[in-house]
């Protein structure tokens, strides 16, 4: 018995935009962003890679893309939050949810720094934002230097000096100690007493999170004390 091959095959899911920067997000969460490239993306997809051309237009629009998609799930996150709890506790978990979905993509701040042009979600967030603090009693003044104050933690994430990953510290070599202790006297006197404090903890002792949100909280005490005022 003849069978059509083409009638009983799965029907092909057709190609989009949201679905090639969906698989691009798949692909920069599990190889990281530098593994993204047309030819990876798509193969994943099962086409050839001239027909991305029809839905972005170079690595660089895929970029963007990323953005927008991050941006969307962030929105999302920060859409069901309500509390009449005053606008510090507001932003703050603003804030904290859009964290959330950074750290469930973790190459995103990187990504963020490349821009060039805010993409129309990023700025719906950061109007957003806007209103909690204008509904907390703000002028627009103060609202302008807030938004500048908070910087990119107003969305989730912050550059840090040291992060907590970071490997080949050489802080379980007491020689290496020691020689720092010689030449970074006030550095290693940081370390030593966060030790004394903490037997368990290693140079890394930076609890990424917990930093995050006690630099959040100083930036928000701070803002409230100049509202107040």
């Amino acid at each position: 018995m003849w069978i059509d091959e083409e009638t009983d095959a799965q029907p092909r899911v057709p190609l989009s935009r949201r679905r090639v920067l969906r698989t691009a997000v798949a692909i920069a969460d599990e190889a990281g962003v530098e593994a993204l490239t047309m030819r990876r993306l798509a193969s994943e997809l099962g086409v050839e890679p001239m027909s991305l051309y029809h839905h972005v237009a170079n690595k660089e629009a895929i970029l963007d893309g990323l953005i927008e998609v991050i941006v969307g799930e962030i929105l999302e996150a920060v859409g069901g939050l309500s509390g009449d709890d005053g606008w510090q506790a507001a932003l703050r978990r603003r804030i904290l949810a859009a964290r959330e979905v950074l750290l469930r993509h973790r190459w995103a701040p990187a990504v963020f720094q490349t821009r060039k042009e805010i993409a129309a979600p990023l700025i719906a967030y950061y109007d957003g934002v806007l209103a909690i603090l204008r509904s907390g009693g703000f002028s627009w003044d103060l609202a302008h230097h807030a938004i500048h104050a908070l910087g990119s933690r107003a969305i989730g994430f912050a550059m840090e000096l040291f992060q907590p990953d970071d490997a080949g510290s050489g802080d379980d070599d007491p020689e290496m100690m020691a020689m720092m202790a010689q030449q970074f006297p006030n550095i290693a006197g940081m370390m030593a007493a966060i030790v004394h404090d903490d037997p368990d903890t290693t140079l890394s002792w930076c609890d990424d999170q917990s930093e995050f949100e006690f630099g959040l909280d100083l930036l928000l005490e701070g803002l409230e004390r100049r509202r107040s005022s």
